[in-house]
């Protein structure tokens, strides 16, 4: 799976797991931040995604500063996920 197909699935899988009704995936952008300005996602949404993380791609993170790193946008989100790819390779 190539970054931009990866995106498109992580802009899904938020919409579904943060059940963020009427939001379609065309209007996150790939370097829009996911929280305050951005979706305005907060803490519960973030412990959301910790748990798509390790569901759907067996990732878990180390400390709370590589969340906010990882989950600025869906863009790092994805180079986050593969670069854990690479590394199971």
């Amino acid at each position: 799976m190539d970054k931009q197909e990866l995106m498109q699935r992580l802009k899904d899988e938020i919409i579904k797991q943060l059940k963020l009704e009427g939001t379609k995936p065309e209007s996150i952008g790939d370097h829009d931040p996911l929280f305050v300005e951005g979706l305005g996602l907060d803490s519960i949404d973030a412990l959301e995604l910790i748990v798509l993380l390790q569901q759907e791609y067996k990732i878990k993170l180390n400390n709370a500063e590589q969340g906010q790193e990882v989950f600025r946008s869906v863009s790092t989100m994805a180079d986050f996920i593969l670069e854990h790819q690479a590394k199971q390779v």
